[in-house]
């Protein structure tokens, strides 16, 4: 006979056994991991790992296909939980049914075409596809598959499909594929759709109803470079944490990413189209080109104000006795103002940042001002301060008058704050699915 309150120690999932729930088990976020029959059903080891590893409680549901790659075994090794395909399993748990009704997000790692195919039609063939037609969750897909596969015009339609519904498709990543070919298709780092499943959780139930979905966001990130010779540069501290930050919410926010990524040591985030610049001409080029057709453009790269008037084919070198010859700078152009300035599309949001050493809200005032965007975050910055860290504070100032703090904490945060300013103020869809 079991001791009282201890008559039920059960799974998470499914079962209606009241206070004999343990209070792990009722606090632990639920994550539902389905695996589709890919040759990356390896890589979602990994992000199994991540997962629970960092305190949630995860049910894998594989299909029969996965299993070929990836053994129930290991996935109940990793997951602690039990693992089935069928939903003849365990019957009077009714787990077609319960398993997503209590999952607070389900995440299909990889999804093979077939299964965006079954997901879009609302096919329920095995435990998976049931778990998706009960879920009332966000639901999150990492496809991957190769590039013809991907491009075909029934997939691309299944996608906009799910998107169009309010499921969150992540942009596959570009790369080597299965054998020799490489194209875009490649499973997304592990790692990087750990972190957008996180961005997601966080946002709660508001994540089912993506604010960002149909549009397309255009971020910077990092610091310029300018070149004095072929080994030094101008440049700054800036890390590119914060824009990096904006580019993961957004996509957790169902946006299309466009990401300017100036010399910044960072991973690529999941589902995001990461561009690399080196200098601000070139972010220059590169931000008009992709502010074409975004919704929004939010510029948090440091951009260079100044740039050495001329360029040293050859490495300046020291001579003895001699001081160096002074650098004479010229002005880089300046990005946000222009921007702001020529929108190629009614409603387009701009977004600036002022990086500020002392008056710090009266210099950010003049600077919205002087450049013309609809939103400038300000912060303090200097050695030990925002730069490189994973925290940051500022106020986000509005070009009508608003004044939104927002309080130490971490750099997602912020940029999540951002974002809902933003959303506030963009215009129509254009882009939709």
């Amino acid at each position: 006979m079991l001791l009282p309150g201890l008559w039920c120690v059960m799974e998470s999932y499914g079962h209606e056994c009241g206070e004999a729930r343990t209070v792990d088990a009722v606090d632990k976020p639920k994550v539902v991991l389905g695996v589709s029959g890919g040759i990356a059903a390896y890589k979602a080891c990994e992000l199994l790992r991540r997962l629970t590893e960092s305190g949630h409680d995860v049910r894998v549901v594989p299909t029969d296909a996965a299993l070929h790659f990836v053994g129930a075994a290991t996935w109940s090794a990793l997951s602690g939980n039990p693992v089935s395909t069928e939903v003849w399993d365990s019957v009077h748990e009714v787990p077609h049914v319960r398993i997503g009704q209590h999952a607070d997000v389900v995440v299909v790692a990889p999804a093979t075409a077939d299964m965006l195919a079954k997901a879009a039609h609302g096919l329920a063939d095995d435990l998976l596809t049931n778990t998706l037609l009960t879920a009332r969750c966000p639901v999150v897909f990492a496809p991957a598959m190769h590039t013809e596969m991907w491009e075909h015009p029934a997939t691309q339609e299944n996608v906009a499909t799910l998107r169009r519904r309010g499921a969150l498709v992540i942009e596959p990543a570009v790369g080597r594929l299965t054998g020799v070919d490489t194209g875009k298709g490649r499973f997304p780092d592990p790692a990087e759709i750990f972190e957008y499943v996180r961005r997601v959780l966080a946002r709660g139930a508001a994540a089912a109803a993506p604010d960002l979905a149909g549009k397309h966001v255009v971020v910077s990130a990092g610091g310029t470079r300018e070149p004095l010779d072929p080994v030094r540069f101008l440049g700054n501290r800036s890390s590119g944490k914060q824009g990096y930050a904006l580019a993961r919410t957004a996509a957790a926010r169902g946006a299309r990413v466009t990401l300017l990524s100036a010399n910044a040591a960072l991973p690529d985030p999941a589902g995001v189209d990461v561009v690399r610049v080196g200098t601000a001409v070139q972010l220059r080029e590169a931000a008009l080109k992709a502010a074409a057709d975004a919704d929004a453009v939010v510029m948090a790269a440091a951009v260079a104000d100044f740039r050495p008037e001329t360029y040293a084919t050859g490495k300046i070198k020291k001579k003895d006795g001699q001081e160096p010859a002074p650098v004479a700078l010229v002005r880089n152009p300046d990005i946000l103002a222009e921007l702001s300035a020529d929108r190629p599309r009614l409603g387009q949001v701009v977004v600036g940042f002022a990086a500020e050493t002392d008056d710090v809200l009266a210099n950010g005032r003049a600077k919205l001002a002087r450049k013309g965007c609809d939103l400038l975050v300000v912060n303090e910055v200097g050695e030990r301060k925002t730069f490189g860290s994973e925290e940051n504070e500022a106020v986000i100032l509005g070009a009508d008058g608003s004044e939104s703090p927002v309080p130490y904490g971490p750099k997602e945060a912020l940029a999540d704050r951002i974002w809902d300013e933003v959303v506030r103020r963009v215009g129509p869809t254009v882009n939709a699915g």
